[in-house]
């Protein structure tokens, strides 16, 4: 069941086609993925991508949206479009037998989507719903606020969702364009897996590829978080603080050492109970139930967050001694303890992380897109196995940017 990767060539381009057979069960599954098309590309008007990719939810102008998704349950398919900061992704899937059906509706809507002005006026309108009710939730205030202050002047200071303001502003049009400019074969990288014949299925995928422009493949670029440290406090009617806080780290994505730093941070703020943001606000202080902090290195950035609630009176010791927690940590490093104890969990879940034919075809696919080569998580494994406490910690010491905190707080 090993996954890999063959070509599809087609209108002069060579697409990459991550494959798995599993036979196990009578399943087929195939994603379309394009890159550098996310909410990254959001540089106007904020929620575009998302928006889009919920009108591309609304079934083919043929069929209208309910027609469309009767269609689809009547014979057990699923096909939908989503986004992440950096793709667009369409997917389907169903029982073998109806997966032919399946890549039909699938070519469907690329070829005719649902590109009315009472499509997107319904998908806006819901959109805006979401966002007018998410007023009152201070965890995605404070979240939105921090990438903001992180990110500013570049498009990841905007919300993926879009503010109520843009999504008016977006018209069918904007869709049109997003679309035309980002699902291109240029920018495809196609995930299949499933009980399913390969030579037979990539046919029928070459004539889906054929449905959408070669258009312009474009380099993800990279948005820098800010290098001085901001606080921002925004004044709700609150019961509770919450703080969230950011740094730059200086890595790329596919930087060698990116392995320590999964173990560094997974010490300090991602392996919950143990953690030493854990233990000091948590067990020790009472300061709060949870205090979580990870890592994120893509393409497009590179930082650190974490976050936690705390009562009214306890925000200002709070926010000191995630400072001070993370002040310690660079100058002192971490103990052999806490090393053998995260390579235990880190190498003891792995079989978690891949025991379904889907993570499998994720792993795979994040490793062709980052640009390493196949089995490369295998091997970082085997690195952090192998990892020495002098090494770590001397990681550790040189990324001193993650004490240039910046905090978004939500209090009364």
């Amino acid at each position: 069941m090993a996954t890999t990767i063959e070509y599809i060539e087609t209108n002069g381009i060579k697409i990459p086609l991550i494959f798995e057979s599993d036979k196990r069960l009578p399943l087929a599954t195939m994603q379309f993925i394009f890159t550098d098309s996310g909410s990254i590309t959001d540089t106007t008007k904020a929620g575009l991508a998302k928006i889009s990719a919920r009108v591309m939810n609304e079934g083919t102008k043929e069929l209208g949206s309910s027609a469309f998704a009767e269609a689809l349950e009547s014979r057990a398919i699923h096909i939908s479009a989503s986004t992440g900061v950096e793709t667009f992704v369409i997917e389907v899937g169903s029982l073998t037998e109806n997966f032919d059906e399946g890549l039909q509706y699938f070519e469907d809507i690329l070829k005719s989507p649902n590109f009315t002005k009472e499509a997107l006026q319904k998908v806006k309108t819901t959109s805006i719903g979401s966002l007018t009710r998410k007023e009152n939730d201070f965890d995605y205030i404070a979240a939105k606020e921090l990438k903001a202050v992180l990110f500013k002047g570049t498009s990841l200071e905007n919300p993926s969702s879009g503010t109520v303001a843009s999504l008016k502003s977006i018209n069918l049009e904007d869709v049109q364009k997003f679309i035309k400019t980002n699902l291109v074969s240029s920018k495809l990288i196609v995930v299949l897996g499933g009980d399913i014949n390969l030579k037979e299925t990539k046919k029928k995928i070459v004539k889906i590829i054929n449905n959408v422009a070669v258009g312009t493949k474009t380099i993800t670029q990279r948005r820098e978080v800010i290098t001085k440290p901001q606080i921002s406090i925004l004044k709700k009617e609150t019961e509770q603080a919450y703080v969230y806080f950011g740094s730059p780290y200086h890595m790329q994505e596919g930087d060698k050492d990116y392995y320590k730093a999964r173990v560094a941070m997974f010490i300090l703020g991602t392996g919950g109970f143990g953690s030493r943001l854990m233990e000091e606000v948590r067990v020790k202080r009472g300061l709060a139930y949870s205090a979580y902090a990870r890592v994120s290195v893509t393409k497009s950035s590179s930082y650190v967050t974490g976050y936690l609630q705390t009562k009214l009176e306890s925000m200002d010791e709070a926010k000191k001694t995630v400072e001070d927690v993370i002040a310690t940590f660079v100058k002192k490093g971490v103990t052999q303890e806490e090393l053998e104890q995260t390579k235990k969990f880190l190498l003891g879940s792995e079989p978690l992380r891949v025991e379904t034919m889907s993570q499998r075809l994720s792993r795979t696919f994040m490793e062709y897109y980052k640009g390493e080569e196949l089995g490369s998580s295998v091997k970082e494994l085997q690195k952090i196995e192998k990892l020495q406490l002098k090494d770590l910690n001397t990681f550790i010491k040189n990324h001193k940017e993650i004490l240039d905190l910046s905090f978004a707080i939500v209090t009364k």
